[in-house]
């Protein structure tokens, strides 16, 4: 296993546990220096607030545990493509590298369907798409496919006498 991949099998498991509470599975850490110094998981759903996003809570964590907002010597590692908000947050905190595994065709701002990083900003993130792409995608199939379920039986339940 690399050392990337060990990382980003962190993050996972991070996803794992947000998909146990009934989040979408998004996990995230942030590294410094072979350290993970910030863990993120999709909470939007439990904390009622669009901002609960894995990155978010990851980056907060990392500035508050480094004492600044500057993360330049900082990757991330996230389960999926970052969406424009997250991609804003890595810009200014200065993440160094981004690395993500499943791309995100609806909201992905890190080359799916836009690149931030492109875009003429002071800071210009590394990405390294596709890390452990199959997992990664593996994990959000499979919550959405039991989600489907669950809602059609509860259709199903609700017109049954």
């Amino acid at each position: 296993m690399t050392e990337q991949e060990k990382y980003m099998r962190a993050a996972l498991r991070l996803a794992k546990k947000s998909a146990e509470e009934g989040e979408v599975p998004v996990g995230c850490v942030v590294v410094c220096d072979g350290k993970i110094v910030g863990r993120g998981r999709n909470r939007r759903e439990t904390k009622k607030t669009a901002l609960s996003h894995a990155e978010i809570e990851a980056i907060g964590k990392a500035c508050k545990k480094l004492g600044g907002w500057r993360l330049h010597r900082c990757d991330l590692y996230v389960t999926l493509e970052p969406c424009p908000m997250c991609a804003g947050a890595i810009i200014n905190a200065r993440i160094k590298t981004v690395y993500y595994g499943a791309d995100d065709r609806k909201a992905g701002s890190c080359g799916s369907l836009i690149n931030l990083f492109d875009v003429a900003y002071n800071h210009k993130p590394k990405t390294v798409r596709g890390l452990m792409r199959d997992e990664c995608a593996d994990i959000l199939t499979e919550f959405f496919r039991e989600l489907r379920k669950k809602r059609k039986e509860a259709r199903k339940a609700a017109v049954e006498p």
